[in-house]
């Protein structure tokens, strides 16, 4: 897993916006507004009925972002993103269903952990990068350095309350890859088409992601 393009460019990109789409027409510009700012990631959450028709789009008209699908929790979710276009996949906990139904897929996955026994189901399936979710309300970065020490294999993309303020105590862990976040897509700015706000929240992002990595 760790040595896949798409784990490569998530981990190059720092940050990853995690967005909520209403509506499927909005997908493209929203994606064109976080590449004008530098940001070449997006995931999609499967939150809304209009998930798969926003990532379809993005993956066909704007294929230079990385398109990930969010929320995944069945193994139908699963065939269903793949048909869509979506190039990797991000689930809130861990699935021997969705691990079997990702293998099939032939997909990157990181699947979400929160406890060691979390971890230990994962390095048992021999999934190595792993969403931490949710990250704050799970105890954030001590948590994270602990179960660093019995599971030194694994790499995390913590996601849940991380924000601007906390973004360099996480990307400070050699363990963490990068981080995903709401904040870079506000939900008011989606829905005035506020694409300006968005390339210059998600050029702030990377901004800082740059002054952290050096």
């Amino acid at each position: 897993m760790s040595g896949e393009p798409e784990i490569a460019r998530l981990k190059a990109c720092g940050v990853v916006p995690v967005v909520v789409i209403d509506e499927a027409e909005v997908a493209v510009p929203l994606a064109r507004a976080l590449l004008a700012g530098g940001i070449d990631v997006i995931e999609v959450t499967l939150r809304r009925p209009a998930a798969l028709a926003a990532l379809e789009r993005i993956a066909r008209e704007v294929p230079e972002i990385l398109s990930v699908a969010g929320t995944v929790v069945t193994p139908l979710q699963v065939a269903e993103v793949k048909r869509v276009g979506a190039q990797a996949v991000v689930s809130p906990g861990f699935s021997e269903a969705v691990d079997e139904a990702m293998r099939a897929a032939g997909l990157p996955w990181l699947p979400g952990v929160a406890t060691a026994s979390d971890c230990m189901r994962a390095v048992s399936a021999g999934r190595v990068t792993c969403k931490f979710f949710p990250a704050e309300q799970a105890g954030g970065t001590p948590v994270l350095k602990a179960l660093s020490g019995p599971f030194p294999q694994l790499k995390f993309c913590p996601t849940g309350g991380v924000s601007l303020a906390n973004l360099a105590d996480y990307l400070a862990l050699p363990q963490v890859i990068c981080v995903g976040g709401s904040w870079l897509v506000p939900a008011d700015a989606v829905a005035k088409r506020d694409w300006a706000r968005v390339t210059q929240l998600a050029r702030e992002a990377r901004d800082a992601v740059k002054a952290i990595r050096g």
